[in-house]
């Protein structure tokens, strides 16, 4: 109990000078419709992307953690500008789990081009903060690159970051930037759903806190 106490008193000195209306998470994905519905509405871009993805997807039109490891890291090795050691599984599955809307595990159309266009839109970034050239964030570019992705953080948490997902050196390299930006943008998300009336700060009891953390 003492280790919890103390562990929440940390944690709430932590976020307690962050102003979560300066967080610009992305919207949700549209939630699941019937594909001849979806179809019908939807613009050039999205048949296009449509099409792509079932053949990236398979005939259950659905993209499990492990399929998400394959078609990433297809990617990342075209890209040599990009340091990388590869997207684990186990980042993999935390990416499904927080962009999991419906809660079955994969993730469907509308969920996978939620994460595909965030990813192309933090790779810009990736990019335009790595100023030294070097293919990793660096912990002194960390704050720009996140403020630039919508996330401006206080010092404790970005050394939070660098603790969790950074080498011995506190460089992020590409997977873990992607990796913690998915999670993080989701749980702004989560956040902003919970707060109802919009006040910065929320109420959660056990059960709510458990499926908010485990499942992610």
């Amino acid at each position: 109990m003492f280790f919890a106490k103390k562990f929440m008193s940390g944690l709430i000195d932590v976020v307690s000078n962050i102003d979560p209306a300066q967080f610009v998470p992305s919207d949700p994905p549209p939630p699941r419709r019937p594909v001849q519905y979806a179809e019908q509405s939807e613009s050039n871009e999205e048949k296009q992307f449509r099409r792509v993805f079932q053949q990236l997807a398979g005939d259950d039109m659905e993209v499990s953690p492990s399929e998400l490891m394959n078609i990433l890291n297809r990617i990342v090795t075209k890209h040599g500008d990009l340091k990388t050691d590869g997207f684990s599984i186990e980042s993999c599955r935390s990416m499904v789990a927080v962009m999991d809307e419906d809660s079955t595990g994969k993730l469907g159309f509308h969920e996978f081009k939620h994460l595909w266009d965030n990813i192309k839109k933090w790779q810009g970034v990736y990019k335009t903060y790595d100023a030294d050239g070097s293919g990793f964030i660096s912990a002194d570019e960390l704050p720009n690159a996140f403020r630039a992705a919508g996330f401006p953080l206080n010092d404790q948490l970005f050394n939070m970051i660098i603790r969790r997902y950074s080498d011995d050196n506190g460089n992020l390299d590409f997977d873990n930037y992607i990796g913690c930006l998915v999670r993080l943008d989701a749980m702004c998300r989560a956040f902003k759903t919970l707060d109802k009336d919009n006040n910065g700060t929320i109420k959660v009891n056990v059960q709510e806190w458990l499926q908010l953390t485990m499942y992610s």
